[in-house]
């Protein structure tokens, strides 16, 4: 973007000198106050918008390496790729340095003495409302910088991110009471000669290209088989899948798998959504450390954490196995709500001993997100989830008005859960 913005005021400054070497002084001389500088006023107010403009740079880079190294160091480090990609951040460097690029070409056809006098009085013009636009934009990134290192907005800057890739990678809303992907078990293969493909790099699986594997297969007539889920890190020459085949796979075969897989230095959100929860679960430890203790933190990535699973509470999950109409063609590595569940709640809850608000905390986002599903398997996770709470809860809290607490926030969970169970089963029976 900062490219981008460079180019076009470049495209601005040449557009308005031709401009104003287009035998417009008659035009412009009809206002004199705003057009009438002299080659030696608009040099130095051009100059000085120039060396401003590139001050403004140095400080709003050192606002954002402030602000970098606040959050790693207050937060996590795998969240400074949403400060890297914030749009605000690379429009304000964009238009501070295509201001200073757009004074440079003009003051350099400002003309004085023997050479003749030529003074492009409307770019000149133009600069100073670049310019007076460039405080507007410095005062907005300052207000911008300061919002956004607040743990409720990074915390839900990544929420966000995550809940739109749960929105492309699930889209279905159509859970039935026995979903097939988590209640049926996958017709049975035939016994097959598995050959492995090797990865050609390290990294981690940013994304799978499941239409150009499944038509690979197809073509074939064989089987794949994920051997690394998304999200997993491969290491070169290490096994990435798997193919039923009667003979060893060709070359061309192995470079067509690996062109499926999306390896890269780092995970990514877009087919990954259990990194998303990852990056506000790192978060939430952070905070429950005893060397920051900032259960209030800890509390905000509950609750956003809660908005993602009931996002992903009503959805349908695509099924592991996929057939091209009765033959088997591809056996992916998909995620499932309970393993969501868990990457969510697991090491929150380990890390909550003794610590009464964030299991009240959870308590009730486990409830929320019951009324949300009718899958039984989806609910049997949800009761697993709070009795290990309830057995936290009994090892770490030992004042009898927190257990009390605890203890009704239980029963009421419980009933909830055990309620709904019914009211699931009435409706099979209709």
């Amino acid at each position: 973007m900062p490219t981008v913005i460079v180019a076009f005021s470049i495209v601005l400054a040449i557009t308005l000198i031709q401009v104003d070497s287009a035998e417009n002084d008659i035009w412009l001389a009809q206002w004199p106050h705003l057009f009438g500088a002299g080659a030696e006023g608009a040099r130095g107010m051009l100059s000085t918008l120039a060396g401003s403009m590139m001050s403004v740079m140095g400080i709003t880079f050192s606002m954002t390496l402030v602000a970098l190294a606040l959050v790693a160091n207050q937060y996590t480090s795998r969240i400074l790729r949403n400060f890297m990609r914030s749009i605000v951040t690379q429009a304000s460097l964009g238009i501070f340095a295509g201001i200073f690029t757009y004074c440079l070409i003009v003051l350099r056809t400002i003309r004085s003495g023997d050479e003749g006098t030529f003074v492009p009085s409307l770019a000149v013009f133009f600069g100073f409302v670049l310019a007076l636009g460039g405080v507007g934009v410095l005062i907005f990134f300052i207000h911008h910088i300061a919002s956004s290192i607040q743990a409720s907005s990074i915390i839900a800057s990544v929420a966000q991110e995550t809940i739109a890739a749960i929105d492309r990678l699930f889209p279905d809303k159509s859970e039935s009471e026995f979903d097939k992907d988590e209640n049926q078990l996958p017709r049975p293969i035939e016994e097959r000669n598995w050959h492995v493909i090797l990865a050609k790099k390290s990294g981690y699986i940013q994304s799978l290209d499941d239409d150009a594997l499944l038509h690979l297969a197809q073509d074939r007539n064989t089987i794949a088989r994920m051997e690394c889920g998304i999200g997993d890190f491969v290491v070169q020459n290490t096994v990435l899948a798997s193919l039923a085949l009667e003979s060893p796979p060709d070359n061309e075969t192995i470079a067509a798998i690996n062109v499926c897989y999306e390896i890269g230095r780092h995970r990514t959100v877009e087919q990954d959504p259990a990194f998303g929860i990852r990056e506000i679960v790192d978060v939430a430890l952070k905070a429950l450390s005893p060397g920051v203790n900032d259960v209030s933190t800890a509390v905000i990535c509950v609750d956003y954490l809660t908005m993602i699973l009931a996002r992903l509470a009503p959805r349908k999950f695509p099924p592991s196995h996929r057939y091209v109409g009765e033959k088997l063609r591809v056996i992916v590595i998909a995620p499932s709500f309970s393993s969501l569940l868990a990457d969510s709640y697991d090491q929150i809850r380990r890390s909550a001993a003794g610590n009464v608000a964030i299991m009240m905390r959870m308590l009730g986002a486990l409830h929320t997100i019951a009324g949300l599903t009718v899958s039984p398997n989806r609910r049997l996770a949800l009761r697993e989830h709070v009795q290990w709470i309830a057995e936290l809860a009994d090892r770490s809290i030992e004042s009898a008005h927190d257990r009390s607490l605890i203890e009704q926030r239980l029963t009421h969970v419980r009933d909830a859960l055990e309620a709904e169970s019914v009211l699931c089963i009435r409706e099979k029976k209709l």
